[in-house]
Order: structure tokens, then sequence, then C-alpha cells
């Protein structure tokens, strides 16, 4: 569906909306009241902020996800900023506003409250949501761990132990009052600790502990005593006001279409989300829909403690035993907001899925009327052609199907054994090659192909199907118009000799869908080429000489320098490194001179 298409039937509900780019990477993420009128501003007026503009320039699309008040969209907006870090956020794109605490790397590690720009020698956990938490917790970590955290200035000075020692918050490292083994131990249960890993370092303590307690160190396993029994309470305090690891998944149907939203929640924050739509469910309830969905989705995946439900299912037992998890279909009152959300969503996404099926049932019958077609097409492919001053040419095929891309099917084609810049020849095999395999393997043919060029290339894939009899094909050429401005193209169809040219205008619904399709093969052939191109500069001019493997192509870099010394030296000079031999030598020097 086209910004423009989506725009127009956005929901009005408050909720958080992301832009991405040409990728698919979100760029920007921001919350509004009216979804709606606040997304729609981006585009219906114009832009005065530099900053703004270059947003808009970049977002090819709009993701949204719906939620019941501006507060939610608001916390939410938060965490997807702190997970995604889009580029256009500026102001917290980076969280460097957001306390952390750290642990140095020096010999006896020291525990500390951080804001600004990190060290990347030491460990960071956060960030936190105030300095207060930070400094309740640095203290607790003292009471527990009893790590240093005094400055470095402080430790280095120290002949006896201070007064932390003293009342029992400190181990005193700095005077050697504890084992260097048993201090290091102690800061690895606090990173762990600080991980969240608490089950794991209740456990290690435990352990610990046990064997002190056989060693006779009573001291020792006191030390450990009073840890684990600090952890524990901690771990009891916490235990019901925690959310742990979930999936939250709403439901939503409408003309037999059925939409399945799936919100992951990870440590009590929203890190993601997933909007699924079965196939196949037209004449099948809500409830049914998703008793299939939850084995197909989560067999042979990693599955969360607990998987919140908008629906009672049948069977809820046998599917939470087989998943090895808990399904809850009421959740507690702090859950009941996520799956309002997931729902929501669910039902914004149907909406914008339906809308943009509509969109395209009308392009394709226009599409239809514009080609003469008998039908509305079904299968449409693409070819277009990418290189570099003529390195590295490489074709691709998109495939639509209904309109829609059916990226499974996207074929590229690595062209070689023509003139280099030789788009004519690279059409030709792009298109033999695809048809040619389609045929072998009895594969369906599309109804409609579309050659990226003109009446050269065109002429090309007509000879191409000729010479392998296919004749049910329709091949139309869309040449680029005036400054190579979208709208402007010229559609060009050769049947039994004549050349027919068709202009559309800008807005054309059958023109609109052309373009995608265009567009499409253009960058999946940019893509393509890129990683081709890549690859091979990558790759030095040694690796293609047989004889040289990895061993002699180092043993020549180190004796030389250099490919450009290599290249500049003789058989004799060559000759001088370990294992080149007067015939591997000659070798070179024809290979890397040609």
């Amino acid at each position: 569906m086209s910004i423009k298409d989506k725009l127009k039937n956005l929901t009005n509900r408050p909720g958080v909306y992301q832009m991405l780019d040409g990728s698919g990477k979100i760029i920007y993420v921001g919350k509004a009241r009216n979804l709606k009128k606040r997304v729609s501003q981006y585009f219906s007026k114009k832009q005065s902020d530099a900053k703004t503009i270059a947003l808009v320039s970049n977002i090819d699309g709009i993701d949204v996800i719906v939620t019941d008040t501006e507060t939610q969209a608001l916390l939410l907006e938060n965490e997807l900023i702190k997970e995604h870090k889009p580029r256009y956020n500026i102001l917290l794109k980076d969280a460097k506003s957001y306390p952390y605490i750290y642990v140095t790397s020096d010999k006896h590690p020291r525990v500390g409250f951080f804001r600004g720009n990190k060290n990347t020698n030491y460990q960071y956990f956060g960030p936190y949501t105030s300095a207060h938490v930070v400094r309740d917790s640095l203290v607790l970590l003292k009471k527990i761990f009893k790590v240093r955290q005094c400055s470095d200035s402080v430790y280095r000075s120290r002949s006896r132990p201070c007064l932390e020692y003293q009342i029992g918050l400190c181990s005193a490292p700095c005077v050697g009052n504890i084992l260097d083994e048993n201090y290091a131990h102690d800061v690895k249960m606090m990173k762990l600790f600080l991980s969240g890993k608490g089950v794991e370092t209740l456990e290690l303590v435990a352990e610990k502990m046990q064997k002190a307690s056989k060693d006779l160190d009573f001291e020792l396993a006191a030390h450990y005593r009073d840890q684990l029994i600090g952890l524990r309470t901690i771990q009891e305090q916490h235990a019901s006001d925690s959310i742990s690891d979930m999936d939250v998944i709403g439901v939503a149907e409408s003309e037999g279409v059925h939409a399945v939203e799936v919100i992951f929640v990870r440590s009590g924050k929203q890190i993601g989300q997933e909007c699924i739509f079965p196939k196949n469910t037209r004449s099948k309830s809500v409830v049914d829909v998703l008793v299939a969905f939850l084995p197909l989705y989560y067999l042979d995946k990693n599955v969360p403690k607990q998987i919140l439900v908008s629906e009672k299912i049948k069977d809820k037992g046998l599917i939470s035993s087989a998943l090895n998890t808990q399904i809850i279909d009421k959740p507690q009152k702090n859950k009941k907001s996520y799956l309002k959300i997931a729902t929501l969503t669910a039902q914004e996404n149907l909406k914008q899925r339906l809308t943009s099926k509509r969109n395209k049932q009308s392009q394709l019958i226009e599409l239809q009327k514009t080609l003469d077609l008998e039908l509305p097409p079904k299968l449409m492919e693409c070819f277009d052609i990418s290189h570099t001053m003529g390195e590295a040419t490489t074709a691709s095929c998109v495939v639509f199907e209904n309109g829609m891309p059916k990226t499974k099917s996207y074929r590229q084609f690595s062209i070689n054994g023509i003139t280099p810049g030789d788009d004519y020849a690279a059409i030709n095999q792009a298109v033999f090659r695809r048809y040619s395999r389609l045929i072998r393997d009895q594969k369906e043919l599309p109804d409609v192909v579309f050659i990226d060029g003109g009446i050269g290339q065109l002429n090309q894939a007509i000879m191409v199907l000729d010479s392998i009899a296919i004749d049910s094909i329709k091949l139309v050429g869309v040449a680029k118009g005036e400054g190579r401005r979208p709208g402007l193209e010229t559609l060009i169809i050769i049947e039994q000799g004549e050349v027919k040219k068709i202009n559309l205008p800008p807005h054309d619904k059958s023109l609109l869908l052309i373009n995608h399709i265009r567009d499409e093969s253009h960058r999946f052939a940019l893509k393509s080429h890129r990683k081709r191109l890549s690859n091979t500069r990558k790759k030095s001019p040694l690796e293609s000489i047989q004889g040289i493997g990895k061993l002699r192509r180092s043993a020549l870099l180190n004796h030389f320098g250099g490919l450009q010394e290599i290249k500049k030296a003789g058989t004799d000079e060559l000759q001088k490194v370990s294992g080149i031999s007067l015939a591997l030598a000659t070798k070179i020097v024809a290979s890397l001179r040609e």
C-alpha cells in the first residue's frame, strides 16, 4: 500500500508510529493522541525544519501500534526508541541522559554510578529509570557483595582499611584483606545479579558456601551465607511485582480474513511485534485460528514463560504442555493493557490489509484494460540490469502475485560471458535462463513480463521467448520519461512487428502498480550488484592463480609488502620467496600483467 493510501485509512486512536526507510529499517518513532492527524501532518503541510524535511524524504513505509491511552503510547515510544535507536530521534537516540551502573576492568574492579559517554573498557548495566534507583541499587550491592565503590586515587593511597570496611560494606581488597580469587568471585556474582540472572547467582553462591564449609573456612562460608540471605530477600520482595518474559497475542477478523498480532515483552519491556495473516481461514472462527496458530508458530522456537491470548481456547492444557509454557486468557490487571494493545493493533493492521487488497484489485483491473488482457493478471515479473561501468553485471527478476511482491520467488542472475556494459546481451541471457528453466521444471509462467528499458531491451526479450516457443506471455517495455521522473514512463508493446507506445497520467492506477514493480526490480538488482561488486573487489588477484594457496599468498604479501610491489617484481625476485618455483613465478608474472 502506498503511503497516501495508508494515511487515508489510518485510525484516529492513540498509538505509536514507526517511519521506515527503503530497507525496512526504523528511522523515526513517535507517539500520537490521534494517529491519523499526527502522521498526516508530515505529508500534508510544507515543513520548515531541515531535519523533518530530511526525515520525510527518506520515509518509504509506516507501521503503527495502537494503544488504549496516550500514556501507554508515551511509554511504548520510549521503549522502542531505546531498543531501535532510530536515526531521526535525535534527543533520545543514544540514551546518554539515562543513568547506568558500571564495573571497571581493574585488578580489583570498582562499581559505581555512570551518566555520559561510555568507556569501552568498562561493563555497563542499565539504563535505569532514575538516579535514585541507581544509588539505591549501589547501597544494596555494597551490603551483599562488598565490592569497592571508592575512587582509584583513594584505593591506591590506602595503607589500612577505611570506614566502609569497618561497618561491613567493603571487603578491603586495597590492603589485601580478601584473596584476589574470592574478590573476583564476588564481582562475578554481582555482574550476574545485575544482568537479571538471579537464579544462577543463588545457585553459584550456595555452591561456594558449601565448599567453604567443607574446607572448614567458616568465615568465608558466613560471608557467602550473608550474600545468599540478601539475594533471596530481594528476590522475594520483587517476585510478586515483576512481569516475566511473555508474548501477547491478539486476533482480529473481518471479511473472512484474520490478523494475528504478536507482541514480545521481555523483562517487562515491549521490545517488538509481528503481525501474521494466516491463509485458508475464510470459514474459520477467531478461536479456531488461534488454536491452529499457537503450535504452528511456537513449535521448534524458544517459547517465553507465558503467552497471553485474547480468546478462550480449546485444549489449552494440551497446547500449554506441548509448548512447555503457560497460556493465559484471563490476565491480571497489570498485564491487561498489553492484551488490549495487541488486539487494537491487530484490528488496525487488518483494516490496512483489506484496504490494500481492495486497492490492488482495482489496480489489476485497470492494468487489464491498459494492456488489453482477457483477465486481470495473476503473476507478473520484471527484469532490470545493474552494473558499474560494465563491472559485476547483475540482473534481477522480481515476481508479483495478485499485485503483491512474492519475495521468495525473486531471482538474481550473475551475468557472464558478455561485453562489459552490453545491456541487450544481459537482458537476453537473464530472460533465457529464467524461462528455459521454468519450462524445464514445468513451473507456472507469468501472465505479464515487464522489461526495464526501451525498444532494444524489449526486442531481446521477444527474441528469447520466440526461440523457446513461448507465446503466452505479454511482454511490456517500461521506458523512463524525461529526466527519469516517475509518472512520465512510456509503456512499449511490440506485436506483429508494430510498436505501440502508451503514455498514462502520472496517477493512473495501472501505472502506479507498474512503477511499484519496476522500482522493486531496480532495488533488487542494485542490491545484488553491490553485493557482487563488494565480493569481487575483496578478492585478491592472487587467488585466481592456480598453485597459489593461502600460505604462499601470505608469504608473497609479507615479502613484498603489497600487491603493487608483487606486480612490479620479476621472476628472479619472486623465486626468493619460499615455495615459489620458476614455473610458478612465470605464471604469477603472466597473470598479474595481463
